[in-house]
């Protein structure tokens, strides 16, 4: 009798890298580290662990990218707040 597999979980490795290399690094990490994990874990059977580690690649690809995008609005706003001072002194 032949056991039914569920689908194969997304990896989200392209999440993972593409959050490395743009974004955050630590956290792209861990990301790239669960999105390898996902396919070895589905290929030995562990369907339950296979979606885990999935999940995890995603919600730690997805945190990376809000921790740059965070970061990118307060270096503009620190950049904006000394031009405008300088622009308001006169001295720009």
């Amino acid at each position: 009798m032949e056991q039914i597999k569920p689908p194969r979980p997304d990896s989200y490795l392209a999440l993972a890298i593409i959050s490395t290399i743009i974004c955050c690094l630590p956290l792209g990490i861990v990301s790239i580290v669960y999105a390898t994990k996902v396919n070895s874990l589905y290929a030995d059977g562990n369907y339950d662990e296979a979606i885990r580690a999935s999940k995890n690649a995603k919600t730690w690809g997805l945190v990376s990218v809000a921790v740059a995008v965070v970061g990118f609005l307060i270096y503009i706003l620190i950049f904006g707040v000394a031009l405008f001072g300088a622009m308001s002194n006169g001295n720009f």
